[in-house]
């Protein structure tokens, strides 16, 4: 083949020539051999075209490495192979040059309307194969660019598999040779038989993510070889078990020999033994203050030595506690060990390596939310499924498990267990309220939930005697539960304490009361941006620590492991894992001579309607006929789960389920549909810029270079979410404006409270206060 580069000609010989060269304004031109990319080097010089034969060959190489952990890679291999063929027809290759301004006649500033190419590779597919191999390729070909696609044209249009796939055109006019390949390839095989209802389509989710994953490492090898050279070289798994057991020998060398402290030590003693069990679920029921952070992570670090496992993944529920435990581990096992991939995650401040291993997880310790872990597992584009093959054969730990909304219970359980069945992975449901994660009754209906849970800290007769052991506080119930207390009677109990934290259910509460109190008092809800919460999050810290008059008014976004500790705590009446967490806050050390005290109290305001208000129903019926003297006693949580559970109108309210469950005879399933209805967070809700701290800056360069995405990562930390009331209030009295497309900001500080954070109008329908 001969080829023309710069002035000087290359030639290279083969069995026969196969190209002629010509010079065209110093760039390489080569004919009758397809491209997949191209790219000009700094000095404005095209380089090598990365041909498609050679991006086909080496995606199909890591998709099949990929797909090799859970049985599959003969379809990894198929899907490497035939992703981009639709790129292999004269007119996309005639579009990427002109596009790229690669073409001789071509200029960078031409505008030319895209040519799909996807759909092709999953039509060729179903002309080599059978239609159910086809059909199961063909979802993970089609939407390797826009996403998983729902089959049936009912509910996906003209972007469904099955209106694309009919309305194809010009498939037959890819290169023969880029097809040949296939030819040589055995028939695939299904690695196990499918009896799940979400088994399937979850199988093909993982497909989906080792094709996208390998599709954007090599072009990324060839694109920027840069990027490639730095991603990986972690620490081992191995390596950081030593650096943790030396660690945290240094801690237990230090420490006082209270308690508080022994009993801790007990507990990581029991997470290393446990750590040498089987692969499965597993439960670690301490109560607040135990040290379940480090206990967790000396079980996962043995776990994985181990069983031979890739990775230790954290799922926190939010992201001030992500920031704290992350903090932890870091200290544990290296600034440099510890990836985190949540919103609030600083780019700029992190390292290019760090930065790239968040994108597909691809580190041995990875710290991230609730809401990324979770929507993740049944996402339908390839930025949030391209991580999710990484989460084969890992140590799962989930941080406060019980805040999964009951909305997703049933999906969320059908995964986990195929996550622990299929692909290898342990899960440690870690929190000092365990919730019903176990097959149960639940009313007249059956909740199938996790097949077998092993609890790591011993029978049940352990986890009562480990929770009467860390009691440290004493519970004050009110004798009438119908009575609200005012608030201004509350205020006076308040204030005749110097260091007290008082919990209200939603953000209106807060600011009322917040409002009656001395000034000085502390005010904590949603309505501050996350570097406002943590700023003064830290000043209440330092300022218990320092013996200085503390009082804090706060929704409950302080109860999941915030690490405060306060001699007195008052909580509006909740659901009882709510007013646990609550009492957590109070003793947290065991560092006072008698215990601490919390009290509960009937607010003015009833809990806002849905989950919430029968939350608060399911406690006030176990407080009048409970048996048991410790309001936290472990059974306790069982039999207001089963009760809670029973109110629920459904645990698949959504019925993600029966979108993801497969319908003969096409093999339909609805990957997309299901995907926007999996949303854990309430997209009734709006996120506006606020301006605190250094965000005024960011909000300008905003406006004046545009959204780029370190920026926007940054200015996370300045976000506050509203309910489209609140927000068209504040963009009506010119409180907030567009600084660009979709993107709104308040116009100045005025409405934004160095105290209680954004200024919002108090009179609209209190349903907006489920917002903490």
């Amino acid at each position: 083949m001969l080829i023309y580069k710069g002035g000087k000609e290359e030639t290279y010989f083969g069995d026969r020539i196969l190209a002629m060269w010509v010079l065209v304004k110093m760039k390489w031109r080569i004919i009758l051999k397809e491209i997949a990319h191209v790219k000009v080097n700094e000095n404005g010089i095209w380089q090598t075209p990365h041909w498609l034969d050679s991006h086909l060959l080496g995606t199909s190489q890591m998709a099949e490495a990929f797909a090799a952990k859970f049985q599959s890679a003969a379809w990894g291999r198929i899907l490497g192979l035939t992703h981009d063929l639709g790129k292999g027809r004269p007119i996309w290759q005639e579009y990427l040059k002109s596009k790229s301004g690669y073409a001789e006649d071509a200029h960078l500033e031409h505008k030319v309307g895209k040519i799909p190419h996807a759909i092709h590779g999953a039509k060729i597919v179903e002309e080599v194969f059978d239609s159910t191999i086809a059909r199961l390729l063909g979802y993970c070909i089609a939407g390797h660019h826009t996403g998983l696609p729902d089959w049936s044209s009912a509910s996906g249009g003209q972007a469904s598999l099955e209106y694309r796939l009919e309305h194809v055109k010009d498939a037959d006019q890819v290169a023969s040779n880029l097809i040949k390949e296939l030819e040589d390839v055995e028939k695939p095989r299904p690695p196990w038989r499918f009896d799940n209802s979400l088994d399937l389509s979850f199988w093909i989710r993982m497909l989906f993510s080792c094709l996208v994953d390998a599709d954007f490492l090599n072009t990324e090898e060839y694109m920027d070889p840069k990027k490639t050279s730095i991603r990986g070289n972690f620490c081992t798994l191995e390596e950081l078990y030593v650096r943790f057991n030396a660690y945290y020998d240094g801690l237990v060398s230090e420490a006082e020999d209270t308690k508080v402290n022994l009993l801790r030590r007990r507990i990581n003693d029991k997470c290393v033994r446990a750590g040498q069990e089987p692969q499965g679920a597993f439960s670690l029921s301490v109560p607040t203050g135990g040290g379940k952070t480090l206990a967790s992570l000396a079980f996962a670090l043995e776990h994985a030595v181990t069983h031979n496992l890739d990775r230790i993944i954290y799922v926190i529920p939010y992201t001030s506690i992500i920031e704290q435990n992350a903090e932890v581990f870091k200290k544990a096992l290296g600034d440099d060990q510890v990836i985190e991939h949540h919103s609030s995650f600083d780019e700029e401040g992190s390292t290019l390596r760090s930065c790239l291993a968040a994108e597909n997880w691809d580190a041995p310790l990875i710290v991230t939310t609730s809401v990324q872990f979770f929507e993740s597992l049944f996402a339908a584009k390839p930025s949030r499924t391209r991580k999710l093959h990484n989460i084969i054969n890992s140590v799962i730990i989930l941080d406060e498990a019980q805040l999964i909304p009951t909305d997703y219970l049933e999906p969320v359980m059908e995964i986990m267990q195929l996550l622990i069945d299929k692909y290898g992975v342990s899960f440690v449901i870690s929190t000092a309220t365990q919730p019903l994660f176990s097959a149960t009754k639940v009313g007249e209906e059956q909740f199938n939930g996790l097949k077998e849970i092993k609890e790591i800290i011993g029978e049940r007769t352990d986890v009562e005697t480990l929770y009467s052991d860390l009691s440290r506080v004493d519970i004050n119930v009110p004798e009438d539960l119908a009575s609200p207390v005012a608030w201004e009677e509350l205020v006076e109990n308040l204030i005749s304490h110097q260091q007290v934290l008082c919990v209200v259910s939603d953000r209106r509460s807060c600011r009322e009361l917040h409002s009656l109190m001395p000034k000085g008092t502390y005010h904590l809800s949603a309505l501050m941006c996350g570097e406002h919460r943590s700023k003064v999050i830290r000043e209440i810290k330092e300022g218990l620590k320092c013996g200085k008059k503390v009082r804090v008014i706060s929704t409950q976004l302080v109860e999941a492991g915030v690490d405060l500790d306060f001699p007195v705590v008052y909580r509006a009446i909740a659901g009882l894992d709510s007013l646990a967490q609550a009492a957590g806050r109070c003793n947290r050390e065991g560092k006072m001579k008698q215990k601490g005290k919390v009290f509960i109290f009937i607010p003015p305001r009833r809990a806002p309607v849905g989950l919430l208000r029968k939350a608060v129903e399911t406690t006030e019926g176990l407080l009048l006929t409970s048996k048991y003297d410790d309001l936290f006693h472990p059974e306790l949580f069982t039999k207001y789960f089963i009760e809670l559970y029973s109110k629920v109108s459904s645990l698949d309210r959504k019925e993600i389920i029966k979108l993801l469950t497969p319908t003969p005879p096409d093999i339909g399933i609805n990957f997309r549909t299901a995907a926007n209805k999996f949303v854990f967070i309430d997209q009734m809700q709006r996120s506006i810029l606020v301006r605190y701290g250094e965000s005024d800056k960011l909000i300008e360069n905003v406006g004046f270079s545009g959204p780029e995405r370190g920026l926007m990562r940054r200015l996370q930390r300045y976000t506050v979410g509203i309910y489209e009331t609140e927000f068209y209030e504040m963009l009506s009295r010119g409180a907030i404006e567009e600084i660009s497309p979709e993107i709104y900001a308040l116009v100045s500080n005025l409405d934004y409270d160095d105290t209680i954070g954004l200024l919002i109008e108090q009179t609209l329908h209190e349903a907006k206060d489920m917002i903490f």
